[in-house]
């Protein structure tokens, strides 16, 4: 895949709006980490036909929820739901964070969610 085709996976999944900002603070330093993500994350592995993107946003929230990456795992899930889940899904989702990775994982993971759904709303 070409980093064209990364950028364009990148930008249908996280949208424009943050794509842009992240492209617009890249600088000397971070550009190489900018072109690894974008190729190989976006234009390599979220392209590849055995899952669809509903299931990868599924796993992607997991893994953040998981490892306590809140910023990411608040983009991920307005990624989750430009992927097509619904906020029941990722609840779901979630309540599998409980189970799995502990009822703390899950309490901070349905915390940043409702935080990243009141920022959707008008």
């Amino acid at each position: 895949m070409s980093f064209e085709e990364g950028m364009e996976v990148r930008r249908e999944v996280l949208g424009d709006e943050h794509v842009d900002r992240a492209v617009e603070r890249t600088d000397e330093f971070t550009a190489d980490f900018q072109r690894l993500i974008t190729e190989y994350a976006w234009g390599e592995v979220w392209t590849r036909p055995g899952l669809d993107r509903r299931t990868r946003s599924c796993i992607t929230l997991a893994m953040l929820a998981t490892l306590h990456h809140d910023d990411e795992l608040a983009m991920h899930v307005k990624a989750a739901l430009r992927n097509g889940l619904t906020r029941e899904e990722i609840g779901e989702v979630l309540l599998q964070v409980a189970v799995y990775a502990g009822v703390s994982a899950a309490n901070r993971a349905f915390a940043v969610a409702q935080r990243a759904f009141a920022s959707l709303e008008p």
